[in-house]
């Protein structure tokens, strides 16, 4: 069954969408905002330019994936879990790592000025869902 992207992507397919992706230009606009057709429709125009052919929509759902995946082994990793891996991590903590970075030390500094009982709750909960 075809799912919503239409076929699968290709591993050249994906490294030249993290390609045009890890672009600085390209993420600062994708960093600002939700209502991203326009700047997909860049993407999709530069993939061409490699000859692949995806319209916005396939490029949005994969850069969606992706980052989604990343997410989750970022998390795993984190929390001392390393069985947990992807394809391409590497490319994508290079485009991803520089913004997690930011809100990791963000969150830890909130987290030394709670008393630790209110981490450890907020642990808890965590762990549950």
């Amino acid at each position: 069954v075809a799912n919503e992207g239409g076929k699968h992507w290709t591993v050249n397919e994906v490294k030249a969408l993290i390609r045009v992706w890890s672009d600085k230009n390209i993420q600062q606009q994708l960093e600002g905002t939700v209502r991203n057709k326009r700047i997909f429709e860049q993407v999709a125009a530069r993939l061409q330019k490699f000859g692949i052919d995806r319209d916005w929509k396939q490029c949005r759902t994969k850069y969606k994936n992706l980052k989604h995946e990343y997410k989750s082994v970022k998390s795993a990793q984190d929390s001392g879990s390393t069985n947990k891996s992807m394809k391409f991590f590497n490319e994508l903590d290079a485009i991803l790592g520089h913004c997690t970075m930011e809100q990791a030390s963000k969150s830890d500094n909130e987290e030394s000025e709670r008393p630790p009982e209110w981490t450890e709750t907020k642990s808890e909960k965590d762990s549950i869902g």
